[in-house]
């Protein structure tokens, strides 16, 4: 069999596909057209960022069985027209954590005694020593926005610097955190108390700007910002407007929402106050080792054996058990992005409940497919069916399993609640005919909802005309509605609606939504499938 490395790679990871006896050809910088024309030739394909395995390419891969991606990042590969082909993509999401906080971390030193200024001001034959005043580390409040396993290594880095240490994480219960020495405050009070504040978040739909004016305007005007995560968690326009104005003293980026970066799309650079870097976060010789040791050992280990390690879009079973479960793994998938989406607080304890034929089954992959849709609203491709479960026990999340031959209303249900710091949730679902999923309760309200897609759930008082508003209101919008599902609760008088839309619902046409008589709330929701 052949393995195509098609990106800059460590020998390293060569040399194990070699030594596994594959056929192993390294061709990087390949033009999209010339990989076109040779990935039919191929049983493997390992990449970094710079391949696109784009659907034309797909479509030319006709024995390509697996994908895999030495690093974390997987936005350019086409994950679902993969799937459809039956082509297993794999990542590496452990290989760089250690690297990725320890670059903040240099740039967090680096904006406190001037060293990029420094240097350029000494290259350009000047001696400037006044013009360069730093500041000490030690006895300083560094805050951690995010504290997964990255910002956990900024903190304990920060906290071996003599830094106080204190994060915002909704995701996070606060028992974990403070077992890190880490106070856990909210979004306002870390920027108020820290000094420096660096990011360690995923890029989604919850944490894209969400760093903006109100956030700048809040933080010590002798703050710094560090953000060496993903571009776009940062408004880059809003930061650089606090630069300018003086909202706070410095700014470091690694990551930029549009990459590359020059001064032509970035203003930033212009600026004194601020030092970047070109995206080198994972840039060590060790951790590109670590990256390529790994992806090499699991796309050996698939193509050899069959064993699926880190794959982001199939669980690690038998076909027999795969033929069985396949539409509730779909299915727990499905309410696992779901629940998180609707939650408030920390996840603390996940109860699922199997019941009818169902609880005769296999169904840890469907359990572990509802803890991988959790996860991704808030980590993305850091999660995938293998790390899940283990992200949960560092969470200090209790994942409970129950099963009974009960089932009142469908043959088969999954019954699934949640419990958080501020309150719990359950969802109930179930597969109509062999494969269509479906939600059947959400909380107290009863209805037939497709969880699938861009989403729009609307709570609202039980009251001829709602509806028809809302439908307005949403065909002003230019927002084709594909589906709608009612659920009603009479003891209440109050209403839940599904709307499946042809795209994600915008910001302002949310708010009229949400102005509209008699709608006491509304939520968009992503449950597009990423597989």
């Amino acid at each position: 069999m052949k393995v195509l490395i098609s990106d800059n790679l460590s020998p390293a990871g060569a040399k194990i596909l070699q030594d596994a006896g594959l056929e192993v050809d390294i061709k990087t910088g390949l033009a999209p057209e010339e990989l076109k024309a040779i990935i039919g030739e191929y049983d493997g394909l390992v990449i970094r960022s710079a391949t696109k395995v784009t659907a034309e390419i797909i479509a030319a891969a006709d024995k390509l069985r697996v994908v895999g991606r030495a690093g974390i990042g997987l936005d350019n590969v086409d994950i679902p027209t993969a799937s459809q082909k039956g082509i297993v993509v794999m990542n590496a999401p452990d290989g760089n954590a250690t690297t990725a906080a320890e670059h903040a971390i240099a740039m967090m030193m680096s904006l406190s005694r001037n060293i990029p200024q420094a240097t350029a001001s000494m290259k350009a034959g000047k001696w400037e020593k006044k013009s360069f005043m730093g500041r000490e580390l030690t006895g300083k409040t560094l805050g951690v926005f995010g504290i997964g396993r990255i910002g956990a290594i900024a903190a304990s880095r920060g906290q071996g610097l003599r830094m106080k240490t204190i994060a915002y994480d909704p995701h996070m219960p606060k028992e974990l955190v403070e077992k890190l020495g880490v106070e856990l405050v909210d979004l306002m009070e870390l920027a108020r108390r820290s000094d420096y504040i660096t990011v360690h978040v995923p890029l989604t739909k919850e944490t894209n700007k969400v760093l903006s004016t109100e956030f700048f305007k809040n933080m010590k005007k002798d703050a710094m910002f560090i953000d060496c995560a993903r571009g776009g968690v940062c408004d880059e326009d809003a930061l650089y407007q606090a630069l300018v104005d003086g909202e706070i003293a410095g700014a470091a980026l690694d990551v930029f929402a549009k990459e590359p970066t020059t001064l032509e799309n970035c203003p930033l650079l212009g600026l004194k106050n601020f030092i970047c870097t070109p995206h080198l976060g994972a840039s060590t010789t060790e951790a590109q080792e670590n990256v390529a040791l790994a992806i090499a050992q699991q796309v050996a280990d698939y193509l050899l054996k069959g064993t699926v390690t880190n794959a982001v879009n199939v669980p690690s079973v038998s076909d027999d058990v795969l033929a069985q479960v396949g539409p509730y793994i779909t299915l727990g998938e499905m309410l696992g992005s779901l629940h998180m989406q609707i939650a408030r607080g920390g996840v603390q304890e996940v109860n699922i409940e199997y019941c009818g034929e169902l609880a005769e089954l296999n169904t840890s992959p469907v359990t572990v497919a509802f803890l991988k849709g959790l996860f991704t609203p808030i980590l993305q491709d850091a999660v995938n069916y293998v790390n899940a479960p283990v992200i949960a026990k560092e969470r200090g999340i209790r994942v409970v399993e129950s099963k009974t031959d009960r089932s009142d209303d469908f043959t088969n249900v999954l019954t699934i609640k949640v419990v958080t710091s501020e309150g719990e949730n359950t969802l109930v679902g179930t597969v109509f005919g062999k494969k269509e999923p479906r939600l059947v309760r959400l909380n107290t309200f009863r209805l037939e909802a497709l969880p699938a897609g861009p989403m729009l759930l609307v709570y609202n008082k039980d009251i001829p005309g709602v509806i028809g508003a809302l439908g307005t209101t949403l065909g002003k919008g230019g927002m084709n509605i594909s589906r709608m599902t009612v659920g009603r609760e009479e003891a209440s008088n109050q209403n839940v609606i599904l709307l499946n839309t042809d795209r994600l619902i915008s910001n302002d046409l949310l708010a009229e939504v949400q102005g509209l008589e008699h709608i006491d709330a509304a939520q968009v929701l992503d449950l597009t499938p990423k597989f």
